[in-house]
């Protein structure tokens, strides 16, 4: 519907941008004093951190699309296409999981200073700059589809 109606791509878009200027003032004018932890994965039932992050990619359509797409074009001529695709997607999955364990890793140390409530006002401020920035650029953008 969108590619065909000028009028449906035009709604659409000025309904995000105003909501994205709507989140943005939201969290200028009313930062949090804290991050609240909402389905902490420690007072969850074991496994249960893991299951929704199973459910999550395998629930988005990105990730298929990511593995037909991308990885195909590193699949050299004459090779077993299923194993070599397997092969880059282990790959990729290794790459994910070291990238995460660095990731938690490095972060885990500034988790006081993230939980000091001025920290948290002016991440929240200043995410709701750009949430404003990004809602003004859609809102004037002229590119279609």
């Amino acid at each position: 519907m969108l590619t065909t109606s000028e009028l449906a791509y035009a709604l659409l878009k000025w309904a995000g941008a105003a909501y994205l200027v709507w989140l943005g003032a939201k969290l200028i004018l009313q930062p949090r004093d804290s991050i609240a932890v909402v389905g902490d994965s420690s007072t969850a039932g074991d496994g249960m951190a893991l299951k929704r992050g199973f459910l999550t990619n395998m629930l988005n359509p990105k990730v298929g699309v990511f593995y037909v797409t991308f990885l195909p074009q590193f699949i050299p001529a004459g090779a077993n296409v299923a194993r070599y695709s397997f092969f880059l997607a282990a790959i990729h999955v290794a790459l994910g999981l070291a990238w995460f364990a660095m990731l938690i890793t490095a972060t885990a140390p500034l988790s006081q200073i993230l939980k000091m409530p001025a920290v948290t006002k002016i991440l929240d401020r200043v995410t709701g700059s750009l949430f404003i920035a990004f809602g003004i650029r859609l809102a004037v953008s002229t590119s279609h589809r």
